[in-house]
């Protein structure tokens, strides 16, 4: 069977990179069919912050990527897919203390070094650019051509021009295994599903289907959201990073991460909204927040933006997004097969790299080149962890 021409393909899960994957096997004229344990942007998708963003990012194949995850955002609302649902602005990372003022000199240099175009804010400048940060702000770095855009709209969006149905409630078992190296399709508790290509993007799910319990670790992330604020809302030209930020992704010296960090996102929704986050766990049940991880996320929210105090809060959420014990995705071909592939392992860069990284899958999975370097994600890295083979 020649993998550059599927006429069909089986996805298993339905966040964003599942239902990326699907919007451009359509394109390519192959029929999908899209499988979730629960339904569509109902994990780490739903549960994200939804930053299209380079700011977080070091020099690398992550930053690449991201790059071209924010380009390819611009192309589609240019085209119309994404016209309403990605809204272009700034980062400001703010550095309040002399560690995250170092961390962040570096940082920019780092950034611009790579191509991003940034700039540093002096004290008077950062009034007149920000004037709702407070005087704590003590180094501001200003990230151009940046973006937001909220999880479920995109995977929504994606999948009405495909015209693929999501099959909810539909947890797969195991792979299907054909002749020789090829997948014949995907076992759900319903029975077979035969394609002739198969797609693992199932996030958390994707360990034990793969055999990855060794490489794949849940990370959870704590979010906060606040009534309407216009006016306030409207005084914020884009989003605010913390150095803290920084500091908790393990961008200091060493890459040096805790079983909790805590950073600072604050970012001015289109609704006048604003959604504050977050943390960084390496354990806790999805379902629940604590009143020590919210009571620290305003504390810092209001340290950086005093007027916030003043805004009350909604609703707190938490929940889960996968990371690879070597900090990057797997996305590629599943090792032992020629027809199956897998595309997980995003953490908290999913929004804004699931639509170039979907499209890379299409490409790769209908023989075609990919348009991004996916060899520092290869699953075969792992093959002697685990991994299906």
């Amino acid at each position: 069977m020649p993998v550059s021409t599927p006429a069909t393909a089986v996805i298993v899960g339905s966040g964003i990179v599942g239902a990326a994957t699907a919007y451009f096997l359509t394109q390519h004229g192959v029929k999908v069919t899209l499988l979730d344990a629960v339904a569509p942007a109902a994990e780490a998708t739903g549960a994200a912050d939804g930053a299209v963003s380079v700011a977080s990012k070091r020099p690398g194949p992550m930053m690449t990527a991201a790059l071209s995850g924010v380009a390819l955002y611009r192309e589609l609302a240019a085209t119309g897919l994404f016209s309403d649902i990605f809204k272009s602005r700034s980062t400001f990372i703010v550095a309040a203390s002399n560690e995250e003022c170092e961390v962040l000199h570096a940082h920019a240099a780092a950034l611009a070094g790579a191509g991003v175009r940034v700039e540093l804010l002096a004290a008077a400048d950062v009034r007149q650019r920000f004037s709702a940060l407070s005087t704590q702000a003590r180094l501001v770095v200003e990230v151009h051509d940046e973006g937001h855009a909220i999880g479920y709209q995109i995977v929504h969006r994606f999948l009405t021009a495909a015209g693929v149905t999501v099959r909810r409630a539909s947890p797969v078992r195991s792979i299907l295994t054909g002749d020789g190296r090829c997948a014949a399709g995907v076992v759900t508790q319903d029975g077979e599903i035969r394609a002739d290509i198969v797609i693992v993007a199932a996030g958390n799910g994707s360990a034990e289907l793969l055999r990855l319990e060794n490489v794949l670790t849940p990370r959870k992330g704590q979010l906060l959201v606040t009534e309407r604020a216009p006016a306030l809302n409207a005084s914020m030209p884009g989003s605010i990073m913390s150095g803290r930020y920084l500091l908790s992704k393990g961008s200091q010296k060493g890459g040096v991460t805790v079983p909790r960090g805590l950073g600072l996102v604050i970012d001015p929704l289109r609704t006048g909204q604003f959604l504050i986050g977050g943390t960084r766990e390496d354990h806790g049940s999805r379902q629940t927040n604590d009143l020590d991880a919210v009571g620290r996320i305003l504390r810092h929210a209001v340290a950086l933006v005093p007027k916030l105090a003043s805004v009350r809060l909604l609703r707190s959420f938490a929940g889960l997004r996968t990371a690879v014990v070597d900090g990057l995705p797997l996305v590629g071909r599943i090792p032992g097969y020629e027809n199956a592939f897998v595309a997980t392992g995003f953490e908290g860069d999913g929004i804004c790299l699931g639509p170039v990284v979907g499209r890379a899958l299409a490409s790769l999975a209908c023989g075609a080149e990919p348009a991004i370097d996916l060899r520092p994600f290869a699953p075969s890295r792992f093959a002697d962890h685990g991994v299906v083979a």
